[in-house]
């Protein structure tokens, strides 16, 4: 019992850590207030698998709730937040 509830600990630090910087970027953007694509470290190329067409924050045909100006649906910033 001790081990499981260990591992839930764990797995809770875990997820905290990956969401926190989330939490911090969406802060410091307000809602009529985006970041260039210079701060969001934008670029045309998808990152690996990741781009902004599997992004959350992506609104299509090439508009992003975070960045401004027209993004590429292949592009991929720091603020991507995976589709579930």
């Amino acid at each position: 019992m001790a081990e499981q509830n260990n591992a839930n600990s764990r797995r809770a630090l875990i997820a905290a850590a990956v969401a926190f910087p989330v939490t911090l970027l969406f802060r410091a953007v307000s809602a009529s207030d985006k970041m260039s694509k210079q701060q969001a470290e934008y670029q045309d190329t998808p990152n690996g698998i990741y781009s902004c067409a599997l992004c959350t924050l992506f609104v299509a045909p090439d508009g992003c709730k975070v960045v401004e100006g027209a993004i590429s649906r292949d592009g991929w910033c720091n603020a991507f937040a995976a589709v579930d």
